[in-house]
């Protein structure tokens, strides 16, 4: 069974480059500024153009991932959203807006077909670790785009950046096309789906987790902007202050993805996350002022512990669903994560704008907090605690 770890590899690689796109992008925030001469709001809205794309396609994507195959979904996709990278890369910010929508239009099938892959290699009582380590790829994947496409942007030029995931994001497509298959006797669905898209548990879980990407693309899209305009730090150090919560978050993914296996429970560590997180925010805004050390020491785990949850409630959304529906329950639970991450960069933004960062960072403890309340009533035992067999 050594080759689930190939499986989970590829998946976990296909999933850090998808990253680095729409996770990535945030750190040259400031030369995406002047490139195309934005203001912050316009920028949050370009940033935003993948998560709208994606948001648009999860649910066909996980269909036809549940009953196709995972490694055709996520080939074509790959091959598409490196087409889309490339075309960004021409002068024009309604170019690249659109192009950036198309990325995620095909990008998104990484986010329902890998995370399936993984689910039908792993049993149960691993599989909060495997999707673990599957997630962990998203905040590694932006850290080193945030670490690299600065450099890249500074040197090259904004249309390299583009140029430079288009690449990568090609070479991956191909390793998912040579490498990827289903385990022996997988299960593939024909039907049921509209079941899947009104389960109450499902669609209750995917409002959390909507809720919840609201705090993390909060520090996510507008951490280095809160960090070097409003506070005056060096854009290179915001970026590596930036890039140093990604893999703190990304190493907090596998904990709680342990932790989960270990409690043999998905939907208890994720709402004493929704507490921790909105706790966190409320601090943040009330140090706004404060000085930069004292900011950064709780701003950078705050930010870390806004990208640990999302394993669990894709691993939870997952095991709701029928066997062999999986892809699909990953597209529904996703597309409220991608609503949110799309309107979130521009909202945040037009809020620290008009009313003050504080207030902004008030606004992600407050879906933090609402997340929390939409977890409250006890999950149907049979979803959840009977996988464990």
């Amino acid at each position: 069974m050594g080759y689930r770890w190939v499986v989970l590899a590829v998946g976990a690689l296909a999933q850090g480059t998808n990253a680095a796109v729409f996770l990535g992008l945030p750190a040259i925030t400031p030369h995406l500024r002047e490139h195309f001469d934005l203001t912050l709001p316009q920028v949050g809205l370009l940033l935003g153009a993948v998560n709208l794309g994606t948001m648009l396609t999860l649910v066909p994507w996980g269909v036809a991932a549940d009953r196709r195959g995972e490694r055709l979904v996520m080939t074509i996709g790959g091959v598409g959203a490196a087409a889309c990278l490339a075309l960004a890369a021409m002068d024009g910010p309604v170019v690249a807006g659109l192009a950036l929508v198309g990325v995620g239009l095909f990008g998104a099938s990484v986010n329902a077909a890998s995370g399936r892959a993984v689910l039908t290699w792993f049993p149960a009582d691993r599989r909060g670790l495997a999707m673990g380590i599957r997630q962990t790829a998203t905040p590694l994947g932006a850290a080193l785009a945030a670490a690299v496409l600065p450099l890249v942007a500074v040197t090259a030029g904004v249309p390299t950046a583009f140029l430079a995931l288009a690449g990568f994001t090609a070479f991956v497509a191909t390793a998912v096309a040579v490498l990827v298959r289903e385990p022996p006797g997988a299960v593939r669905a024909a039907h049921g789906h509209g079941v899947i898209l009104t389960d109450r548990n499902l669609i209750r879980l995917s409002a959390a987790s909507g809720l919840l990407v609201v705090p993390q693309f909060t520090a996510a899209a507008l951490m280095v902007e809160l960090l070097h305009d409003h506070r005056g730090v060096a854009v290179g150090a915001a970026a590596g202050l930036f890039a140093v919560a990604q893999v703190l978050g990304g190493l907090g993914r596998l904990g709680v993805g342990v932790w989960s296996d270990r409690v043999r429970d998905r939907v208890g560590p994720l709402k004493t996350l929704s507490v921790v997180i909105a706790v966190g925010f409320v601090l943040c805004a009330v140090l706004d002022q404060a000085p930069i050390g004292l900011l950064a020491g709780v701003l950078i785990p705050t930010a870390a512990l806004a990208l640990c949850w999302n394993g669990l409630a894709v691993t939870a959304a997952a095991e709701l669903a029928p066997e062999g529906s999986s892809g699909t329950a990953l597209g529904m639970q996703n597309t409220a994560n991608y609503l949110s991450a799309t309107v979130t960069p521009a909202l945040a933004g037009w809020v620290a704008v008009t009313f003050g960062w504080p207030a902004a960072l008030l606004l992600a403890a407050a879906s933090a907090t609402a997340a929390r309340l939409l977890l409250a009533p006890a999950f149907t035992p049979r979803h959840l605690a009977t996988r464990f067999g």
